[in-house]
């Protein structure tokens, strides 16, 4: 795989940190489709390492709310609005566009034409007010926890594996251009495996810093797996395969998974 160049399309992709013009990469799939899969299939599983710097950007926000004695409440709807403006809010819009798909019907072509509208629906709607509210509520939670900055890092590193489990090996584009084209099954299974597991033993330590249960990282892991895992499925069954949009889906879909099960037993 082309980590270096992995690396840079999933950092320009994912996240406002500026990186030098990705017209190289994306012209790959033209010039070179062997390559094409090679970086696409490294910047899905290096996702999470080009988040961090986001990630130490919402930590910070937890750490400074903590210090100033901001309410919880205040500091969990500012850790959504951080990773929003990190992302020019572009996973928010894939959910919303992906949710307005999916309600559009069963037809494939019409799904698919209205989640590249672009503007957004009821469904999407209703979508983003649900996620959002839960998001915060959950992290209302978990900011007032020891080490609770080191844990929402971890968190917000973690949820970019959805773009991993997204293209794994196996699971089609539901279109021939675009970025899901680009990355689509992409990422082979036992690579994505051991991210897995570096996954969860990177959550588990966060969380028994915070003082969670030892069995909350590995099943806050596997309940997002199992989210993205079900979104997939109906992704495939309406829109015959990925997009862009549904990749950002995953994202916002395991972000919400991995706080609503870390939240267990901190009330």
């Amino acid at each position: 795989m082309s980590l270096g160049a992995g690396l840079r399309l999933a950092t320009g992709l994912l996240t406002v940190v500026p990186v030098r013009s990705l017209d190289d990469v994306l012209e790959l799939p033209a010039t070179d489709p062997a390559a094409a899969r090679r970086t696409g299939g490294a910047a899905m599983l290096l996702a999470p390492v080009a988040v961090l710097p986001l990630a130490a950007a919402a930590a910070l926000v937890v750490a400074a709310g903590d210090l100033l004695g901001l309410p919880a409440l205040v500091v969990a709807a500012l850790v959504p609005a951080v990773l929003a403006l990190g992302t020019r809010a572009m996973h928010l819009d894939a959910l919303a566009d992906t949710a307005d798909g999916i309600g559009a019907g069963w037809d494939r072509e019409r799904a698919l034409e209205v989640m590249h509208r672009g503007d957004v629906g009821p469904m999407g709607a209703a979508t983003l007010v649900l996620v959002l509210l839960l998001q915060v509520a959950a992290l209302t939670s978990l900011v007032a926890l020891p080490w609770a900055p080191l844990l929402v890092a971890a968190v917000v590193v973690v949820s970019r594996g959805g773009c991993t489990l997204a293209c794994l090996r196996g699971v089609p584009p539901a279109r021939q251009s675009g970025m899901g084209s680009l990355v689509a099954g992409a990422v082979p299974v036992p690579v994505a495996c051991v991210a897995l597991l570096a996954w969860t033993a990177l959550l588990t330590g966060a969380g028994a810093l915070a003082g969670l249960a030892w069995w909350q990282g590995p099943v806050a892991v596997l309940a997002a797996a199992v989210a993205v895992a079900a979104l997939l499925r109906t992704c495939q069954r309406v829109f015959g395969g990925v997009t862009g949009d549904v990749i950002g889906a995953t994202i916002e879909v395991m972000l919400l998974t991995l706080l609503l099960t870390l939240t267990v037993g901190t009330s």
